[in-house]
């Protein structure tokens, strides 16, 4: 894979999958497009015929003529469909490198273990991704080939560093596409993003559903409600198959809020409920104020998996990947 300008296959063309292939056609990457859905091929090809020359991209009628020349492929479909990709994949034999961009990694990874495979052999080499990027809005109509610049992409990385060589080749991709790229194993990655992504749109769901009793609520509805509950309007089946995807960690990470917001409720029924609630309080204001983190030091470090995964455990990032894929520009949070 490690060439500059690649053939790629995006399967699944909604918000990221069709903003995934618009950035790489942007980038000048050769790049092949398939979605299940008709009418939504139907709209990326008329998107690519109106796409200036040097970015267009090919809409496929199937997974196969998507893959056929493809040094990778992009699997950018709903967690529950992954599956069902991985299981075509293999009955075609395809023996290039595959990536996602699912936000659960740890059941991901274990269908790639089991699908990409025939006669119990490991055909193509998966690499879990995902980058932290999206809106409310969904579908190829919502691609944006900008959504990624100077967005956390996390590719995972296993402790015993398999597959590094197209690890780094990927990095080097994402980051060309405007991407910070953030080490992480597949359990670090679900951990986290149960915390910081999947808690919050079930909260957001729970204080959205409010206004559907209270017309009042709604009409005083303001800025505290807008961005606390923007991510309630995503697909109920999308949030779904992401939490329920991630069960575990979801679990734990909610069961945290829950019993912080058990000690708040606690709290308003004391005698000093502004006394009491000020110091509750005051943890989060200070995280969220001094979030995102600002970028400190930057050094070159060597393309070792004990290295890279160091790099993500303190909240570093890779800006970019050296010609000779031997080192990476890092940066740590300052």
């Amino acid at each position: 894979m490690r060439v500059a300008t690649l053939n790629v296959a995006v399967i699944g063309l909604g918000l990221i999958g069709g903003s995934v292939l618009r950035a790489l056609a942007v980038h000048g990457h050769r790049v092949s497009g398939y979605d299940a859905d008709p009418a939504t091929r139907a709209t990326a090809r008329t998107a690519a015929a109106q796409a200036p020359k040097d970015a267009r991209w090919h809409v496929t009628g199937s997974i196969a003529d998507a893959v056929r020349d493809a040094d990778l492929a992009i699997v950018a479909v709903p967690l529950p469909a992954v599956g069902t990709v991985f299981d075509e994949l293999a009955s075609l034999g395809y023996v290039g490198v595959v990536t996602d961009v699912t936000s659960v990694k740890g059941p991901v990874r274990d269908l790639a273990a089991d699908r990409l495979r025939t006669g119990g052999q490991a055909l193509a080499t998966f690499i879990g991704g995902h980058p932290m990027a999206g809106r409310e809005t969904s579908g190829f109509t919502a691609a944006d080939p900008r959504l990624f610049n100077g967005c956390a992409w996390v590719l995972c990385l296993g402790e015993d560093g398999a597959h590094l060589r197209d690890w780094v080749d990927l990095a080097a991709l994402v980051t060309g596409l405007g991407a910070r790229v953030v080490p992480a194993t597949a359990d670090e990655h679900d951990a986290a993003t149960a915390a910081i992504s999947h808690v919050p749109h079930l909260v957001a769901a729970a204080v959205a559903a409010l206004i559907s009793s209270d017309p009042l609520a709604g009409t005083l509805g303001a800025g505290s409600f807008r961005d606390g509950t923007r991510v309630a309007a995503s697909r109920p089946e999308l949030t779904a198959a992401m939490c329920g995807g991630n069960a575990p960690a979801v679990g734990r990470a909610l069961d945290a809020v829950l019993a912080d917001l058990a000690a708040a409720r606690a709290a308003l029924d004391g005698s000093d409920p502004i006394g009491a609630l000020t110091p509750w309080l005051t943890p989060g204001h200070t995280a969220r104020v001094n979030w995102p983190p600002e970028p400190g030091e930057s050094a070159d470090l060597p393309a070792r998996a004990d290295v890279l995964l160091r790099l993500g455990r303190v909240g570093g990032w890779i800006e970019s990947v050296s010609d000779d894929r031997k080192t990476v520009r890092a940066v740590r949070p300052a």
